[in-house]
């Protein structure tokens, strides 16, 4: 695999001008990360628990919390072309913060990998048959495996292809399931279920996809120019979060149930179980993708090695199929689900170090020009790692307000108070012994 199977896709590199993409290109991506099965089930569950509108509100509030991280940290990608867990090395964590950063996001994103496999290989269990789950989950999840190993550009076509199939049968099965329905008397009848309250329906809004929104360098270094990235942000957030989520929430008041996969496969058979193998497809291939970077950037940093990263995402795709095959995933959710609480406070560590405190900003600058890397980086920024930590505890225990914004929100402030009172310091230096120089310089 090492010998020319798949391609290295830049990830320990920057981008540079040549090999960027169009927005619209980037942005069918994106909202096929955001209009994912989970936003439809997302949806259900908002629905059974307010009114129509009352739900609206929570995914306006939600989106825009997700826009605001995910334009925040994706203009930076986009600057300097670099992925999140390398470029995290010059934005106030240094390169042992950013081994810590990419190891936490392959096993994360690894972990919701297996499950998403698993999810669709039940759904291909009813749609074709023939194998048993177990046999299906190894299947899809190789089959995701194949499109990531080449990259960005393979993975673009096969949006073009299951996004506008998913809209299409979305549409198609929404309609069939509300078809005698007031539409009128549906958006004004009271929620089905316990009711939900704001605070925790925003929560779950902007906590369903916080992790995606932090590691949106990953796609926007390939963006051509900082608008590129609000354009596409603000579509696929839009459409994503209102048109699918919402979608969701009619249903839930229509079938008065919260079980939107179950009334959609038995209303519209096949049809509904693509819809769950589609919408589980384009999420999933990111999945993979952000993981085989952090794995990648993490031998880099703390093995000294550079691996090959197609043949980094073919071994994690494989572990991914096999622990979905072997349905022990299911058991580790909770954990996937507390690691998530790390990662909100990098975004404010990130934004904060980039356009506040500029610590290491002259550094990133001066080699773009070069189309290179910075030839050092701190080895550790001890403060970055305590702000860290205490943000990521007052996301998980403070109760008031939105955990993944109080941890961004206290990151931020504090990383910039430690910053001007001249405590943002590197400890060490470890020279960047990776390849450095991409074809072209990256354009600011």
């Amino acid at each position: 695999m090492s010998g020319g199977v798949g391609t290295d896709d830049y990830a320990l590199a920057r981008v540079p001008a040549h090999a960027r993409y169009s927005w619209w290109s980037v942005a069918v991506q994106r909202f096929g990360q955001v209009s994912a099965l989970s936003q439809f089930l997302l949806g259900s569950t908002l629905g059974f628990g307010m009114g129509f509108w009352d739900a609206f509100i929570a995914f306006t509030l939600g989106a825009v919390i997700l826009e605001i991280v995910a334009i925040g940290v994706g203009i930076i990608g986009c600057r300097e072309g670099l992925n999140t867990s390398v470029l995290a090395r010059w934005t106030g964590f240094g390169q042992g913060g950013s081994a810590l950063i990419g190891v936490a996001i392959g096993i994360s994103l690894v972990g919701w990998f297996g499950i998403q496999s698993g999810v669709s290989a039940e759904g291909l269990v009813t749609l074709i048959g023939g194998l048993p789950a177990w046999a299906w989950s190894l299947v899809f999840g190789l089959a995701v495996t194949m499109i990531v190993l080449w990259g960005f550009g393979s993975m673009q076509w096969v949006a073009y292809i299951t996004v506008p199939a998913f809209l299409a049968l979305v549409c198609w099965s929404i309609g069939s399931v509300l078809l005698g329905h007031d539409l009128g008397a549906l958006t004004a009848s009271p929620p089905p279920g316990p009711a939900l309250s704001m605070v925790e329906a925003t929560t779950l809004v902007a906590g369903g996809f916080i992790v995606g929104a932090i590691i949106t360098p990953d796609m926007t270094r390939f963006n051509r120019s900082s608008a590129d990235v609000v354009k596409q942000t603000v579509v696929g957030f839009t459409l994503g979060q209102w048109l699918i989520g919402m979608s969701g929430v009619l249903l839930a008041h229509a079938i008065r149930s919260d079980d939107i996969i179950m009334i959609v496969t038995s209303s519209v058979g096949w049809i509904g179980t693509l819809i769950i193998i589609l919408g589980t497809l384009k999420i999933n291939d990111w999945n993979l993708y952000s993981a085989g970077l952090g794995v990648v950037n993490f031998a880099g940093t703390v093995l000294g090695r550079t691996v090959n990263r197609p043949l980094a995402t073919f071994l994690l795709g494989v572990v991914g199929s096999a622990l979905a095959a072997g349905g022990i995933l299911g058991q580790f959710t909770g954990f996937l689900s507390l690691l998530g609480i790390a990662f909100p406070p990098i975004a404010g560590i990130m934004v904060a170090e980039y356009f506040v405190v500029k610590r290491w900003r002259g550094d990133l600058e001066r080699s773009r020009e070069r189309g290179e890397l910075p030839p050092t980086s701190p080895t550790w920024v001890p403060a970055t790692l305590l702000i860290w930590v205490v943000a990521g505890l007052v996301g998980g225990l403070v109760e008031i307000g939105l955990p993944s914004i109080n941890s961004i929100v206290v990151a931020f402030v504090l990383y910039v108070v430690a910053g001007k009172a001249g405590l943002i310091r590197g400890f060490g230096e470890s020279r960047t012994e990776l390849p450095q120089r991409s074809t072209a310089p990256v354009r600011p």
